[in-house]
């Protein structure tokens, strides 16, 4: 195995900035410093490109892509002096934490001076390079084939809702208020007295809209000061679902399990009458076109800041079948559903163990053959 030694990043990498995104309509992604922006007919970059964000909140980021790509001119193009390694760079530059180079307090900004200046340690063994790249590599491929088939298995999932309860025959043609299928719904304990957020390790998460709207996994929520009394009362528990009131109202959760977790006020909690409705089916119908609708008509507020009253939210008329009719179909939503958790957990194993030996392979720590 090679030397690792010290180099300039430019001695290895050759950077070039992206350019105004065209105005043409294609299938060519157009990549910003937040990952893809649109997409267009032109390209400025081809083959494998690592990109990286310059500027603003997403300063640092960092995505590779190995096809035709328009890089816009809020991002960094990136590009291996040597062939063959632009994979062990990508992951090389997401280990380093570009951000922590961007320079300006109020709007951070990376330009390639700077980085073409930074100090890095390199392995000289191109294999080396390459295996650390095509172990780093399969994980990820692994973790996004997870998250793909969770998205066809839920788009399964709220098609069957849709041809059973929506454009079928199984409806009671009733006059019913979705309140009258809810055990209870409730607001959860706010960010400053009672769930404050801090950043040492306490045992108990706090869901907040953030983690909600960008899907974050449970050990990315924050760890939450709360006492024993509130835990009790706002703790998440299975067949929970959790709705945003504000900012982003109707965006939901589903609890698939007992969580060492509280949430915090901008949330509603809302619990099923399991008598009447099956928790999994009352939160396919919060993904219905005809649901969000109404979300969008009972949100006032201001466009940056709306708001829904949970009494606006709990009037929206519903018309679901008898227990005895949704226990024709409910196996197959417990089926999906039951797929989705498992495919969860394999994620949250797998982007632990990634997350573990990037900076491990990456520094030289751990070798590999």
């Amino acid at each position: 195995m090679g030397e690792w030694k010290e180099y300039k990043l430019g001695d290895a990498i050759k950077f070039g900035n992206g350019k105004v995104r065209p105005s043409s309509v294609g299938s060519i992604p157009v990549y910003g410093g937040n990952g893809i922006l649109d997409y267009c007919n032109e390209y400025n970059y081809e083959d494998e490109t690592i990109i990286i964000g310059r500027v603003g909140a997403y300063c640092g980021a960092v995505y590779y892509e190995n096809k035709p790509i328009w890089v816009s001119d809020n991002a960094l193009a990136a590009k291996p002096k040597e062939k063959y390694i632009a994979k062990f760079l990508y992951y090389f530059l997401k280990n380093l934490g570009l951000n922590q180079f961007a320079e300006g307090s109020s709007h951070p900004l990376v330009t390639q001076s700077l980085l073409n200046s930074i100090d890095v340690y390199l392995t000289e063994d191109k294999n080396e390079q390459q295996t650390v790249a095509s172990i780093l590599s399969s994980l990820d491929d692994k973790i996004d084939l997870l998250h793909r088939q969770n998205k066809t298995l839920e788009a399964l999932a709220e098609t069957l809702f849709r041809q059973w309860f929506v454009e079928g025959t199984n409806t009671t043609g009733s006059n019913d208020k979705l309140k009258d299928f809810v055990d209870s719904a409730n607001t959860g304990l706010d960010a400053i007295r009672r769930a404050p957020i801090v950043e040492y390790e306490t045992g108990i998460r706090c869901l907040r809209i953030q983690d909600v709207s960008q899907k974050k996994p449970l050990h990315k929520w924050g760890y939450s000061l709360v006492t024993d009394n509130n835990f009790s009362r706002f703790q998440l528990k299975r067949d929970d679902i959790i709705m945003a009131r504000t900012c982003s109202p109707g965006i939901n959760y589903f609890v698939r399990e007992d969580l060492p977790s509280v949430f915090n006020n901008g949330l509603v909690r809302i619990r099923a009458n399991k008598s009447k409705v099956y928790p999994i089916l009352l939160f396919y119908l919060f993904k219905t076109r005809e649901f969000i609708g109404h979300i969008a008509g009972i949100s006032g507020g201001t466009s940056v800041q709306l708001n829904m009253q949970i009494g606006d939210l709990l009037d929206y008329d519903i018309s679901f079948p008898s227990i005895e009719v949704q226990n024709e179909i409910i196996e197959s939503f417990n089926l999906f559903d039951d797929k989705i958790f498992q495919n969860n957990v394999q994620i949250h194993t797998l982007t632990q163990l990634r997350d573990t030996l990037l900076p491990k392979l990456m520094s030289g720590e751990v070798r590999v053959k």
